[in-house]
């Protein structure tokens, strides 16, 4: 992650903000091993044998993915088995490459790498799926507010938040856009995007902690 200064004479929300989005990453590069592991099975049937092969491939680095010492590997390759830089460039135009761009993503998210993370993210085709589509805008979403273009990043979670209502994601993002609104000064704004997880999402985690959020945002707008 990376190691950003608080000056304090900022309002506290922008400590709060870089301290949740920072939780946030971790969960998200948690969740998008785990969705993105799922759908891999899906590569078992695709025609072709380049196609075949780049899924052949990309167990190793998988295996690598989980684990956070060894992040540079799943990048990179091990000399033996090729990492998912190497399949997203040699395989490009399969759906093995378009997942590999997916995990580059979210694992450049968890080095800081963010520019590199955008490049990745934006190398990602939609393939339809309600969780992995959302999660590739909202992760581009994070590594926008890392970088501080806090405009680009509530346009991103904006688009996750409106390619599926699902409760993992969309809660999720809506509690990011939220904060992102509040760093702009946008209180009214932040106040609709975390009532919307409270009206559309109530069973979800964000909705159960998202009255303090609530309370926060409709002070400052006052």
């Amino acid at each position: 992650m990376s190691n950003h200064t608080h000056d304090s004479s900022k309002p506290v929300v922008s400590g709060n903000f870089i301290m949740e989005n920072r939780k946030s990453l971790s969960i998200i590069g948690g969740a998008v091993v785990v969705l993105i592991i799922l759908y891999i099975g899906y590569l078992n049937f695709f025609l072709g044998p380049r196609a075949t092969k780049a899924a052949n491939e990309m167990f190793k680095a998988q295996e690598y993915t989980g684990i956070d010492s060894l992040t540079d590997r799943a990048i990179k390759g091990d000399g033996s088995y090729p990492g998912f830089e190497t399949i997203a460039d040699e395989y490009a135009n399969t759906k093995s490459a378009n997942l590999a761009n997916a995990y580059l993503g979210g694992l450049y998210l968890k080095k800081g790498q963010f520019q590199k993370a955008i490049d990745a993210l934006g190398n990602y085709s939609a393939t339809g799926s309600p969780v992995i589509d959302p999660l590739v805008l909202g992760m581009t979403g994070d590594a926008y507010s890392e970088l501080k273009d806090y405009d680009q990043a509530a346009t991103y979670y904006k688009k996750a938040c409106d390619k599926s209502e699902n409760n993992f994601t969309a809660p999720l993002f809506l509690k990011k856009l939220g904060l992102v609104l509040e760093e702009q000064k946008d209180f009214k704004g932040a106040v609709d995007a975390y009532k919307k997880i409270k009206d559309t999402f109530p069973a979800s985690y964000e909705a159960s902690i998202i009255d303090e959020y609530i309370a926060r945002a409709e002070a400052e707008a006052k």
